[in-house]
């Protein structure tokens, strides 16, 4: 049965100076009649890192999509100051920066200096300013080898790296990025969330993995069925047992609470 939607959960987050992200009572439905955004309001302010978290189908996809005109026209959606509309689509599209939950989606070029100059060329930068944005997002990305190797034979992690160099470059103010650790072995997983950590970038992050979000994510949203239910300190939404549960979120355990075996006697 659906999840009857209940007064917004909130956690009080502190204030910041100036938002550089607005939302306000976004509402989106897709041509076919499914509605998948109700009523949306989210803040997110200059250097904040937020994931973004609920159940497959609760609007994460669809929210991220509007912030950089990918989907929507003319909607309640304000980027540093601007409206998201026909006018200044070039400029937010530069400034906010979406990574693709399968890298493939977004590497298409012949070489990964291809695909990381792709963005820059476009904005009709000379090709000195592109040469030199393409060696600093591979160098952020610690993948500046990898500028004539092939996109297509580097491995889940070094194709994600890639994508995100790919957005880098073209020097965004806030980074999304769709289910970043999806199909990452353990290894690959703990080297993005490392390096999403030292990133000093606004970060909006979609999401299912809630160990990453417990270890980077200050600030958490859960959405359920289009809307927001929940908005908060991570730390606080994730002892919400019953909220997490309501919402399909997996409740995590920390190791201090599991049942340790005896010491043995030889090894107190």
């Amino acid at each position: 049965m659906p999840v009857k939607h209940k007064p917004l959960f909130e956690i009080q987050i502190p204030e910041c100076e100036g938002d550089i992200l607005q939302v306000q009572n976004l509402h989106y439905a897709y041509p076919d009649g499914h509605v998948a955004l109700r009523a949306v309001n989210l803040s997110i302010c200059e250097g904040e890192k937020v994931a973004l978290v609920g159940p497959n189908g609760a609007g994460k996809s669809t929210l991220m999509l509007h912030l950089n005109g990918i989907l929507g026209e003319n909607s309640p959606v304000m980027i540093a100051g601007m409206t998201v509309d026909a006018n200044n689509l070039p400029v937010i599209r530069a400034l906010v920066g979406f990574v693709f939950q399968n890298p493939d989606d977004q590497l298409f070029s012949p070489t990964v200096f291809d695909d990381v100059a792709f963005g820059p060329l476009h904005m009709g930068l000379p090709e000195e300013e592109v040469y030199r944005r393409v060696e600093e997002a591979l160098a952020i990305v610690q993948m500046s080898e990898f500028g004539d190797r092939l996109s297509h034979h580097l491995s889940m992690g070094q194709k994600k790296r890639i994508a995100i160099a790919t957005v880098l470059a073209m020097r965004p103010q806030i980074l999304m990025l769709d289910e970043p650790s999806a199909g990452l072995d353990p290894r690959a997983r703990r080297s993005l969330i490392n390096f999403l950590r030292d990133l000093p970038l606004t970060m909006l992050v979609s999401t299912h993995d809630l160990g990453m979000v417990q270890e980077l994510f200050p600030r958490m949203v859960i959405m359920d069925e289009g809307k927001i239910v929940a908005d908060g300190l991570t730390a606080e939404l994730l002892e919400e047992e019953e909220l997490l549960d309501a919402h399909g979120l997996e409740v995590l355990h920390s190791v201090s609470s599991y049942t340790r075996l005896p010491h043995h006697p030889q090894n107190p």
